[in-house]
């Protein structure tokens, strides 16, 4: 039992309180998930031919500074980083790959925890609340958030098991559920040079998603394909560039509700978590169809006639 929160701001005027709102949308799944928390934010792209990393490290007195100079010198690369608590965000100009490497041989107690142009994930363990004020979430200001609180019940409750799970091209994935295939799924997308950092099921979702998108995969068809390749029940929540889609397998016995404004859209495993949010009173309401894909931003699949359609027939929560 884990909950899941995201939120997409269609009014720009409510950027600067991306944080404060989903604050209160995140601590109300603390019942649902106590053991940890973690927050994926779009914000600060970086220019074309840099990448941003998010990496973390058990220790909040890790030599940051010093990893980005030493890779800088041995990548011949451009490196600068920001320590924010455990976690430090690396702003660098060396291929995804190269780093990749440079990590795993370099720094091998550093965890890579999410990549791409404006993604930047921060996770630890403890109540939501306080993974939250730890970070300094609250004043994080952009355009959208998902977010993740965990009940470990399959492994162990550490910081590399929570959610969200991010492997690259800014793809970050939050999940209610389990998969029974994953071992399976884990092997073979390691077969393809897919690299994993936790025993989680979740990560391999996740991996699975970016490997499609890399294949040229569109991201409605890579969730409809998921619908296909991953065996299980679950609610995903996934986060892009451009916005986040929402999908349950075809069963859909794990809760979501998701409701929509002119000033943003919400997903959450219970009403409660929306319900902090400004209008949510006059917001349309309803419970997501199973195999069936939402998606808001430029994720939009086919633009709003989409979703509209695939909205008919939802009946209010």
């Amino acid at each position: 039992m884990c909950g899941i929160v995201g939120l997409y701001l269609k009014n720009e005027a409510l950027y600067p309180q991306l944080g404060e709102l989903f604050k209160p949308m995140l601590i109300e799944m603390t019942s649902r998930g106590p053991d940890s928390a973690g927050v994926a934010i779009y914000r600060n792209p970086v220019p074309d031919g840099q990448l941003k990393f998010s990496l973390a490290h058990d220790s909040n007195s890790h030599d940051w500074q010093a990893l980005a100079d030493s890779m800088a010198s041995t990548l011949s690369c451009t490196a600068t980083i920001k320590q924010n608590d455990t976690h430090a965000i690396l702003v660098t100009s060396g291929t995804e790959n190269a780093v990749q490497s440079w990590l795993a041989t370099e720094a091998s107690d550093v965890r890579m925890v999410g990549s791409g142009q404006s993604v930047e994930i921060y996770k630890e363990t403890g109540l939501p609340e306080q993974v939250y004020e730890r970070f300094g979430l609250a004043n994080a200001q952009g355009r959208h958030m998902i977010g993740h609180t965990r009940m470990a019940t399959e492994s162990a409750v550490t910081t590399a098991g929570s959610h969200p799970f991010a492997t690259g091209a800014d793809l970050c994935l939050v999940h209610n559920g389990s998969l029974s295939n994953h071992n399976r799924l884990r092997e073979e997308l390691k077969r393809k040079g897919v690299t994993f950092g936790s025993e989680n099921d979740s990560e391999v979702a996740a991996a699975y998603l970016t490997w499609k998108l890399r294949q040229g995969v569109s991201l409605k068809d890579a969730l409809e394909q998921a619908l296909d390749d991953l065996d299980g029940f679950f609610t995903f929540c996934i986060g892009t560039s451009d916005g986040f889609a929402v999908v349950r397998d075809p069963i859909a016995c794990k809760h979501a509700v998701l409701a929509e404004t002119d000033d943003w859209v919400a997903m959450a495993t219970e009403y409660r978590s929306i319900a902090t949010l400004p209008g949510s009173g006059q917001a349309r309401v309803w419970e997501p169809r199973p195999a069936t894909v939402y998606a808001w931003g430029a994720e939009t699949l086919d633009g709003e006639a989409a979703n509209a359609a695939a909205h008919a027939g939802a009946g209010a929560a």
